[in-house]
């Protein structure tokens, strides 16, 4: 083991290169030729109206469901606010909870909050609106099919109360050290009690969901549009942004366009100001020409395979040995993406604060792979595919839509594993019928992992079985000892030092046994944004915070 390496987020500016017919498809959205380069203020400017285009917009707005998603969490970031917010580092910091203790067991905690926050109905955020919102996250609303929400720590849960109008006690059965980091995670919003009162189908309407964000609906179409118009009464922003009163934007418009290159296209031309999910072989151009290419890592997983022991042929060590040790990193890195991207050092990313460097564990070593699969009885068939009792080494790989470079790599990936004698074959599926076939799909034989966290003690509820609603993400159920007991140390430490060597071990242990394979660290969210968009801020789970930006134009 060595302690990771922060790799520190290279930013730069860009400005690119070919015409694009978006005009007619963005005339509504913003207008103007393309942005030249020009000295520029520092000082910033009140108004203007910014154009987000985006590949998606999600199924629903139903806010337990889509306030984790990594399209629809741009719209709430802006529309809501949470108790903590969160740093690229880890570090948490006061927002609506202006401060905030623990007792010695990590089982009760009591929220303090700032005076004066009101939802955009003008209802206060008291310590009543506060404790309904923690029971939805907690429980969710299962008579009206509405799920808690995803990495809560939902299993030892007993309850909040509002001790008086300003403070909020939780309460806990057992050891839960990760409750106030999750505060700060993307699915732990502030909605207005009335608005989650309300059936899940007319939560589902975006107009209904009342927040106490920087920026209120103004419009929305279903499969095309959001548009945003700022709160001129806002005055609650993060300590940590540095900024005080409303933001300085009027509007926010997300616009839909599905296709990568019209997206960037039309920063280009001057018919947005940002683009989300560019490809990474259009960045390198993109800086080179003055425009601004943010790339911030998330905390959370690295981007790899979750292997399902429970599905051929990954019931078998070996065989998941030799598919971590078949990939070869470096390639996917020099062939799908630029120098922003990082390899993998664990199936953590390397800004986690508690993260250590386990690459040994996972490194490519084909004819390490393919001895492991000679041991096993697998055998080369004429084909080129081994072969063991009569079926074939084979797997099928679902690109994620949420990660625009998946298929790309997923190709790769099959390609190096037909080297060493797997069939690998590919079903990419759009963002709906994705969530439809494949997510909560625990037939998979591997399931790629594209997520995020705040604090490392909501991992044990993904890696095992041992609560009722954990995921168990390598379907080992209680079978494999070791892993439940260290998931077990993780999940009840009281203390962030104690934790740190517990974690350390379970790092090793899940990549030495195969359970997952690591691929990159991730860069989910990728930004185009024209040089006329300044101050913009990413928190810890690399969503953009455009309360703290101005247009200099």
């Amino acid at each position: 083991m060595t302690t990771r390496t922060r790799h520190p987020l290279r930013r730069a500016g860009l400005v690119a290169t070919a015409a694009f017919a978006a005009v007619a498809l963005l005339a509504g959205c913003a207008g103007g030729a393309a942005p030249q380069a020009s000295a520029g203020s520092d000082e910033p400017k009140e108004g203007g109206d910014l154009t987000f285009l985006i590949d998606s917009l999600g199924a629903t707005w139903i806010p337990n469901s889509s306030s984790i998603s990594s399209y629809q969490g741009h719209v709430w970031g802006h529309l809501t606010d949470k108790l903590i917010y969160v740093d690229g580092d880890g570090e948490l910091s006061p927002w609506v909870a202006e401060s905030w203790e623990q007792n010695d067991a990590a089982t009760e905690f009591t929220i303090h909050l700032k005076d004066g926050v009101t939802f955009s109905d003008g209802t206060p955020v008291d310590a009543a609106a506060v404790v309904a919102n923690i029971d939805i996250w907690a429980k969710g609303a299962p008579d009206k099919g509405i799920a808690r929400v995803g990495l809560f720590p939902s299993a030892n849960y007993v309850g909040a109360e509002a001790v008086d109008d300003a403070t909020v006690k939780v309460t806990f059965s057992k050891a839960t050290l990760s409750f106030i980091p999750t505060l700060a995670y993307h699915g732990s919003i502030l909605i207005s009690p009335e608005s989650l009162a309300l059936p899940a189908e007319e939560q589902a309407d975006l107009s209904n969901d009342i927040g106490s964000g920087p920026f209120v609906v103004e419009s929305w179409k279903e499969g095309d549009s959001v548009v945003l118009t700022k709160r001129e009464d806002y005055d609650w922003g993060p300590a940590a942004l540095e900024h005080e009163g409303p933001a300085y934007l009027d509007t926010i418009t997300y616009k839909i366009v599905a296709e990568p290159t019209l997206r960037t296209g039309s920063v280009q031309s001057g018919q947005a100001d940002v683009a989300y999910n560019a490809s990474p072989q259009e960045l390198d151009a993109l800086k080179d020409e003055g425009f601004e290419v943010a790339v911030p890592r998330y905390l959370g997983f690295v981007n790899g395979y979750a292997l399902n022991t429970t599905a051929a042929p990954f019931g078998e060590e070996a065989v998941r040995q030799a598919f971590t040790h078949g990939i070869d990193r470096d390639e996917i890195l020099s062939t799908v993406y630029t120098e922003d991207w990082f390899a993998a050092e664990s199936f953590v990313q390397s800004n986690v604060p508690e993260a250590t460097d386990h690459t040994d564990a996972f490194a490519y070593d084909p004819d390490t792979a393919e001895q492991l699969l000679d041991d096993a009885g697998w055998v080369e068939g004429a084909d080129g595919v081994r072969e063991k009792d009569g079926q074939q080494l084979a797997l099928t790989l679902y690109p994620n839509p949420y990660l625009a470079t998946s298929k790309a790599i997923d190709e790769l990936v099959a390609q190096q594993l037909a080297e060493i004698g797997f069939k690998v074959d590919i079903e990419a599926y759009d963002v709906v019928t994705y969530g439809e076939k494949v997510i909560n799909n625990k037939t998979l034989q591997a399931t790629e992992i594209t997520r995020s966290f705040v604090d490392i003690g909501t991992i044990p509820g993904v890696l095992t079985a041992s609560n009722p609603g954990d995921e168990d993400w390598f379907k080992v159920g209680t079978s494999d000892e070791t892993l439940n007991d260290l998931a077990a140390q993780l999940a009840s430490a009281t203390d962030r030092e104690s934790r740190e060597p517990v974690f350390d071990e379970l790092q090793q242990y899940v990549l030495e046994k195969g359970y997952f394979a690591p691929i990159t660290q991730i860069v989910q969210r990728v930004y185009v944004q024209s040089p006329d968009v300044k101050d913009v801020s990413y928190n810890g789970l690399a969503y953009a915070n455009y309360f703290t930006a101005w247009l200099d134009r």
